[in-house]
């Protein structure tokens, strides 16, 4: 297995382009990827590999056994929702849902798996077991924690499990990947402080919510500045403000919500930022005469690649694409990923491919804005670093 399968896959060009435009134009958001999963199970059916449907609300699961013997298992994971967000582009295969979007790829994420399914289907050229898993609910709602809460690794074991996602501004199929943490734990806090508000007139007859409220807000940064180890990575930041009435600019309100996500690589780094997000919100308040009530929600583990995996995963990049164009030492994404999960249970790794132009000169838009759209081009190498990761794993390559 080479780069002579990209050769052998452009036959599938038009047909996985136009799979691709189909998920695209009709975008569904977590556990609702009925139809989605539908175009899937049809699709991997049609190829003659069995499926599985139902873990986690609307997966599906096909398994292909190789035509040599072999005792090892690994799956390939692909996501399916789309985001809750208008679509901006104007292409004839935009959303025809309002609100909802493609926004992140998870449209070319399938696809690509769907194409290495379709290859492997005509010439399942390998020992042991591959199982497709095609996810939902990536986007915030932790579908792969759901899946394997149903079962998934029960019904379905594996002895490694591997993932994929397209980054805007990497080159053109180019793949980068690193060992150890390569992104961030997600967590969502949130800091209710409460007085007994009043009039803006006369401030000094209650307790003023927002004067805590604002001091928190600025004193959050410290904890970046002066408890985390400057040599580590971690994020807080504010996403949501709410207080008060529009209409009643002399009310003082009587609570300010303070909401936002934190960032971290490691369990002792995020049981800080919880623990002086606490601390902080508690003693300003105190110092204001009010009261704060804060809570702070784990929602996405650090995501870490095994080191094993990771290098057979730059292995097959190789083969796709050659050593040139792959980075075994990428830098870390404070971003976060629900294949976390996955790689908690199971030794792994997760790979970036590039969709290309550049964020900085405005020649690619970024992930989770409104005119972006997965590179087309990428969908074949795409497909077939997946064929070639199963030739390193379950064939002759590794």
């Amino acid at each position: 297995m080479s780069k002579d399968i990209l050769k052998d896959m452009e036959k599938y060009r038009d047909e996985l382009t136009a799979i691709r435009h189909d998920i695209h134009q009709h975008p569904e958001t977590a556990f609702e990827e009925n139809r989605t999963a539908d175009v899937v199970a049809a699709k991997l059916t049609e190829w003659g590999i069995p499926i599985h449907r139902g873990l986690g609300k609307t997966g599906v699961v096909g398994t292909l056994k190789g035509k040599r013997p072999g005792q090892r298992t690994i799956a390939l994971r692909a996501d399916m929702d789309a985001l809750n967000m208008q679509e901006k582009n104007t292409f004839d295969y935009t959303s025809v849902h309002q609100g909802k979007m493609h926004a992140c790829g998870h449209d070319g994420h399938t696809t690509m798996l769907l194409g290495a399914a379709k290859h492997l289907a005509r010439d399942p050229d390998f020992a042991g077991t591959l199982h497709f898993i095609f996810q939902p609910a990536e986007e915030g709602e932790g579908g792969a924690r759901v899946m394997i809460e149903d079962g998934l690794f029960e019904k379905f074991p594996c002895d490694a499990v591997y993932g994929m996602h397209n980054m805007p501004g990497l080159k053109t199929g180019d793949f980068a990947i690193r060992p150890g943490p390569m992104m961030a734990a997600s967590d969502t806090w949130t800091a209710v402080f409460r007085g007994t508000g009043g009039h803006g007139a006369m401030p000094y007859l209650g307790t003023d919510p927002t004067q805590p409220a604002a001091a928190f807000v600025t004193a959050t940064q410290s904890i970046i500045g002066r408890n985390v180890n400057p040599q580590h990575a971690a994020v807080v930041s504010v996403g949501h403000i709410a207080a008060g009435q529009y209409g009643a600019a002399n009310v003082i309100p009587s609570e300010v919500i303070v909401r936002g996500t934190a960032r971290s690589y490691t369990p002792d780094d995020r049981n800080l930022l919880d623990r002086r997000l606490g601390e902080i919100a508690r003693g300003i308040a105190a110092a204001h005469s009010c009261t704060v009530e804060y809570d702070y929600l784990r929602r996405y583990p650090p995501l870490r690649n095994a080191a094993e995996q990771t290098q057979l995963a730059l292995k097959a990049a190789a083969l796709t694409v050659g050593e040139a164009r792959t980075d075994g030492d990428v830098e870390p994404l404070t971003g976060a990923e629900d294949f976390a999960f996955m790689l908690e249970k199971k030794p792994g790794a997760y790979i970036l491919i590039g969709n290309g132009g550049s964020i900085a000169d405005g020649s690619c838009h970024s992930v989770h804005t409104p005119h972006y759209d997965f590179n087309d081009q990428i969908i074949l190498t795409g497909a077939a670093y997946w064929v070639n990761l199963v030739g390193v794993e379950l064939g002759d390559a590794r």
